[in-house]
């Protein structure tokens, strides 16, 4: 297993996280600034109940992909998206080797609030490097802990409903800025720009992060 938690298990029921909406209107916005074109391949690495793909798919982004390691997940997908289906495939992100009907590269994988459920991130990672074509670009979500809002989590007594340890299949990995960006730079890649997403500043709900494959 590679260290890494079994979610082919996890029973989704929707085809979208109560994340979605607010990540992906900033999604689609660092999509147009880096002037990726219609005909790019873009995959969808841990894509759930596969939204994201479906609204990339609607605005014209015809090459996309999704997979999950839950079998649930990829159900529900094909389900409501029955136009795109053969786009949406069960895998586990820590094989390397992707399904035969998929590419092997992508102009852009997009990971959203996938990491924090992973025992071994850097194996995930890794994966969706050796996925980039030459200079592809990464966007990757994660919720947002920074010392300010941790200290207010704790000042009014929200620590166990936050990190609720009791949640099943919940977080696992409580990443900071610089804590990314040291993963990321680890595996390779070179960090663009980072965003705040939800909320108030430095009290945001997530972060994401624009990194593109180094040379």
């Amino acid at each position: 297993m590679n260290g890494e938690y079994d979610y082919t298990g996890y029973e989704w029921i929707d085809t979208k996280t109560c994340s979605y909406n607010y990540l992906y209107q900033l999604i689609l916005k660092i999509i147009e600034k880096i002037g990726l074109e219609t005909d790019s391949k873009i995959l969808d690495a841990g894509c759930g109940g596969g939204q994201l793909i479906y609204d990339l798919y609607k605005i014209g982004y015809l090459n996309i992909y999704g997979f999950d390691a839950s079998l649930s997940a990829i159900e529900i997908a094909k389900k409501n998206f029955v136009e795109i289906e053969s786009k949406y495939f069960v895998h586990n992100a820590f094989e390397k080797m992707l399904p035969g009907n998929m590419p092997i590269e992508y102009d852009l994988i997009i990971s959203m609030e996938v990491i924090e459920h992973l025992f071994n991130p850097k194996i995930y990672l890794n994966n969706i490097y050796t996925w980039l074509s030459r200079d592809g670009y990464l966007i990757l979500t994660t919720p947002y802990h920074g010392w300010l809002k941790n200290l207010v989590i704790v000042l009014l007594n929200r620590f166990d409903k936050h990190f609720d340890p009791l949640s099943e299949h919940g977080h696992i990995k409580f990443f900071s800025t610089k804590t990314i960006k040291k993963l990321l730079n680890q595996i390779g890649f070179r960090v663009i720009n980072f965003y705040g997403a939800g909320r108030l500043p430095f009290f945001w709900k997530s972060m994401i992060f624009l990194a593109q494959k180094g040379r």
